[in-house]
């Protein structure tokens, strides 16, 4: 019985021993990628930036302008009705009004930033489809076990560049900071750090 609980033993521990030589000889594969860096990188990503631009000043300014009449109005509305004996019922509900419009002419900053990067993403999504298609087709082939952000790295790290991969499946120029002129059939040579908006 010993003997046969020893050799299960020696077995068990040959298996595990070179079970783990395996998993630790197994090279990691790891890239660098960023897919809103990628879309802004696309070929007309900068129409998008354009009409961002436009909404911003027309219809988000026009919007911040009406806030402004519409705080002013119910201000003096407020003021004439307090002054004229209005019930209260009326009042609080004037000066709930008013407080909704100076709350969002006091986040007004946060308010239009949330709207503006809504509408870029309506308008960059058909990019950000194909980009992560590309991206996708890419992983399923080259088998990546860890993908990083360009930020998230020290530089002289040697990852590969799956902006050159993602770039090349899309048949789409890059700029040099993320590798563009560099042999994309290689995949190797992590881009620079791109600037970030």
């Amino acid at each position: 019985m010993k003997k046969v609980l020893l050799s299960v033993l020696v077995m068990s521990g040959m298996f595990l021993s070179t079970f783990s030589v395996q998993a630790q000889t197994t090279a990691m594969k790891i890239g660098v990628f960023d897919l809103d860096i990628m879309v802004q990188n696309m070929p007309g990503y900068r129409a998008v930036d354009s009409l961002v631009q436009v909404y911003e000043r027309d219809t988000l300014g026009a919007e911040y302008e009406i806030y402004q009449s519409e705080y002013k109005r119910l201000d003096s509305t407020y003021r004439v009705d307090s002054a004229a004996g209005k019930s209260k019922s009326l009042l609080d509900y004037t000066y709930n009004q008013k407080q909704q419009m100076a709350f969002n002419l006091v986040y007004w900053q946060q308010i239009a930033q949330n709207k503006s990067d809504s509408k870029r993403g309506q308008l960059a999504q058909p990019m950000y489809e194909k980009v992560v298609a590309a991206y996708k087709k890419i992983l399923d082939t080259k088998k990546y076990t860890l993908i990083l952000k360009p930020q998230s790295y020290e530089m002289g790290t040697q990852l590969d560049n799956i902006f050159q991969l993602v770039a090349k499946e899309l048949n789409v120029p890059l700029p040099p900071e993320l590798g563009g002129g560099q042999d994309a059939a290689a995949g190797s040579g992590a881009p620079a750090k791109p600037k970030t908006n």
